[in-house]
Order: structure tokens, then C-alpha cells, then sequence
């Protein structure tokens, strides 16, 4: 069995467990937005510290993902008839891997920001996991080979948004459409349901996340009207708060003993909250609520004592994470939509526009560069090995100060 397994292993990248250099899902190794790289580029433009850029056809938002040298992404052509993944060296930017995952006849319509590729795939050795929302999920290998493939049924409203998250031998999945709203957890071996949980409330797009409190494993979500953590082993409900939000993107990040929760559209506030109650937890562990500045889109980052946002209209903003006192604003121009990247002790805030400002965290905003690229930029950046690879609605960068050897 492992004879005819480590093909495919050295296939999908060169080594067979990740490290600190890979950036295997959305928001990175943890899925926090932190890279341990020591070393990456600061400062570029399309004529400086590009290595490559390859064309990508179609459109999708969905974030580049790296491990060892290779990078997979999603798109859709056709407005939506196509639905692709797409695997690129990460050495000279060759596409290797270029396969429709799904065919659909009658795409449903979306909304004008989004695109029908916008799901993060995930990365693991030997296997990529795929969702393009109620479209489908899907496993491939190395070769763009489906594993298994699987339909989610909901009405995702204005497209496909959330990205799916793993933890153990499940792949987790919120699917809180138009019409009806649950969670699942899918076997990653061959995409059955192992539990699916219903829930009552609106729409969102937001990614889950798994954090470790008191020795036990929850997996957050943020649904329409309500926050809420469930046992990822059996789907039951552990603790939920009440908010008035709709519409909900940002990822929760789970630091300095709290869940910082971003309510959405309607109502856009950041919630501190401690995850270790039980029930309706609405009036006894909210530790605060801020609305100044809230992101809809972005997902905060924490780092070294301050929690670091970026407004939909371009303000980034330092947060004391135990008050939600404002620390520092700095005005950073543009729209927002992509989430921010920590990397070689620079914070990197990458608008709709191409244009990504580095700023070196501290007590007050110290802008290290401001770098721009030709096309929309929606998609968050992603960092490995020394490089930042960004994605725009045309192409993939590579960006960086040292071609590989020959």
C-alpha cells in the first residue's frame, strides 16, 4: 500500500509533512494569518522582485496554497460552467496541473464582488481538498484526479464564500445558504458525512475555525445571528452567542485567552469572547464589543499584545485585546477585502486594487512600503520559503529577491 502511495506523495510536493515554510489553507499553516518565515520581500512592483507571474484563465478568489514545491489554486470559466483547480511549480511558475472539477450547466447568479472559485482549497500530503460551495466538494491527487466528490445542498445565496477547515480525519464545512443552515463533517477518506448539525439564522460566508480550550477541541463558527462552538467529533452545540449580523466573511482567531468574532453585515462589530462556557453564553462571556473600524471581509490578526484590523473602506486599526480600546488608526487608502498576512516581522495589508502597504507593528504605524500590481486583488496573500505569492482577477505572482538555483 505505502509502495503505491509515495508517488503521489513526492507528486504533490516534495516532502510529506508540513513545515513552517508551507501555506497549505486559508490563512496559512495555523490558519491565523502568521508566517514563521524570517525572510520576505517587502517591496515590489510589476518591474521589481518579481520572479514570475503566470496568467491564471477564468476568475477566482479563492488564496493560493504552497506545500513543498508546489501551489494549487481554483478558478471558474465560463462564468461559472467550468469549475477548475490548478497546480503551478513554484520554482518557474509552469501550470502542471490545469483539471475541471465540475461542470455546471446553469450557474447560479452571484454577487458582482465574488466570484464562483472563492473557497480556499487545502493542502495535505498526497491530497487537495476542494469546495466551490453548494457547487460541490471535492478530493483530488496530485495528477488532478477526484478521490471522491460530494454536493452540499443550499442556496449560498450570493455565491460560494466560507473555506472549509480539517482537523483529525474530518474536513468542516458551514453551509449557511439563503434557505436552510448547518455545519458538516465529512470523512476526508472519502467525503462522507460523519455529522451534520442544522441551525437556525441568515446567510454567511465566513470560514470556521478549531482552537484548543482547557485541554478541549472546539470548532468555531460565525453564522447568521449567532456565534457559535461545536464538539468536532459530534457536531453538538457547546456554547453560542447572539449578534445581529448577517453576511458574515472574517475568520475567527482564538488568542490572549479570547475568540475574536466579526458580526458582519447589519451590524459590523468585533466581539472578545471566552470560550469556555456552556449554552447561551451571551451575557456572561461577551468581555467586549467594538465597532469602530470593524471589518465585513477582512479577518483580524493578532500579534505580540494588540489585535491588528483593517475596515472594508481601507482603515487599519490596533485593538488592546482584553479592552477593545483603540491603540493607533492609520488610513491606508482603497478597499479592503483581503485578509491581512504577518511575515518577517512586517504586517502586509493588501487592498482591492493591487496596492499592498507594509507597515511594522508597534505602539503607533510605522508604513515600511507601499507596492502595487496591474488587476483587482481580492484573494489574501500567501508566504513561503522567502516569497509572497499574490493572486489578481488576471494572474499569480511570485514575488521575492532570490530566483531558485538551476
Amino acid at each position: 500500500m505505502f509502495a503505491k502511495q509515495l508517488p503521489l506523495l513526492l507528486a504533490i510536493g516534495s516532502i510529506t509533512s508540513l513545515s513552517a515554510e508551507d501555506w497549505p489553507q486559508f490563512r496559512g499553516p495555523r490558519g491565523d494569518g502568521h508566517s514563521m518565515e524570517t525572510e520576505a520581500p517587502s517591496a515590489w512592483s510589476e518591474t521589481e522582485n518579481v520572479i514570475w507571474r503566470v496568467p491564471i484563465n477564468g476568475l477566482g478568489w479563492s488564496s493560493p496554497v504552497t506545500l513543498g514545491d508546489r501551489i494549487w489554486l481554483t478558478t471558474a470559466l465560463d462564468d461559472g460552467k467550468s469549475l477548475r483547480a490548478i497546480s503551478i511549480d513554484k520554482a518557474n511558475g509552469k501550470v502542471l496541473v490545469d483539471v475541471e472539477v465540475f461542470s455546471m450547466e446553469n450557474p447560479v447568479t452571484i454577487h458582482s464582488k465574488n466570484s464562483h472559485a472563492s473557497p480556499t482549497p487545502i493542502l495535505e500530503p498526497g491530497r487537495l481538498y476542494v469546495h466551490f460551495g453548494a457547487d460541490g466538494t471535492a478530493c483530488l491527487d496530485a495528477g488532478g484526479k477526484s478521490l471522491w466528490k460530494t454536493t452540499l445542498k443550499y442556496a449560498h445565496g450570493h455565491g460560494p464564500g466560507g473555506s472549509p477547515v480539517t482537523h483529525g480525519d474530518l474536513l468542516f464545512i458551514t453551509c449557511d445558504g439563503t434557505d436552510m443552515q448547518y455545519v458538516v463533517a465529512l470523512n476526508k477518506a472519502d467525503g462522507q458525512t460523519r455529522w451534520k448539525t442544522n441551525r437556525m439564522g441568515q446567510m454567511a460566508y465566513s470560514t470556521p475555525a478549531v482552537f484548543n480550550c482547557a485541554g478541549k477541541d472546539q470548532l468555531v463558527t460565525t453564522g447568521g445571528d449567532a456565534f457559535v462552538a461545536y464538539d468536532p467529533l459530534t457536531g453538538n452545540e457547546i456554547w453560542r452567542v447572539r449578534h445581529q449580523g448577517y453576511s458574515l466573511v472574517p475568520k475567527p482567531v482564538f488568542a490572549n485567552g479570547f475568540v475574536f468574532l466579526c458580526s458582519g453585515y447589519g451590524h459590523p462589530a468585533i466581539h472578545a469572547v471566552r470560550p469556555d462556557g456552556k449554552g447561551d453564553v451571551s451575557s456572561t462571556h461577551v468581555a467586549w464589543v467594538s465597532q469602530r473600524g470593524a471589518p465585513l471581509n477582512p479577518s483580524p490578526l493578532y500579534l505580540d499584545g494588540r489585535l491588528y484590523i483593517v475596515s472594508d473602506n481601507g482603515v487599519a486599526s490596533a485593538l488592546d485585546p482584553k479592552t477593545g480600546e483603540t491603540l493607533w488608526q492609520e488610513r491606508l487608502g482603497g478597499d479592503f477585502s483581503a485578509s491581512p498576512v504577518y511575515a518577517a516581522g512586517r504586517i502586509y495589508f493588501l487592498n482591492e486594487s493591487g496596492v499592498t502597504t507594509v507597515i511594522e507593528p508597534g505602539e503607533q504605524p510605522k508604513k515600511s512600503s507601499v507596492n502595487e500590481v496591474s488587476g483587482r486583488t481580492l484573494a489574501s496573500l500567501a508566504v513561503s520559503e522567502g516569497n509572497i505569492f499574490l493572486r489578481t482577477d488576471k494572474a499569480l505572482y511570485r514575488i521575492g529577491s532570490k530566483v531558485d538555483p538551476k
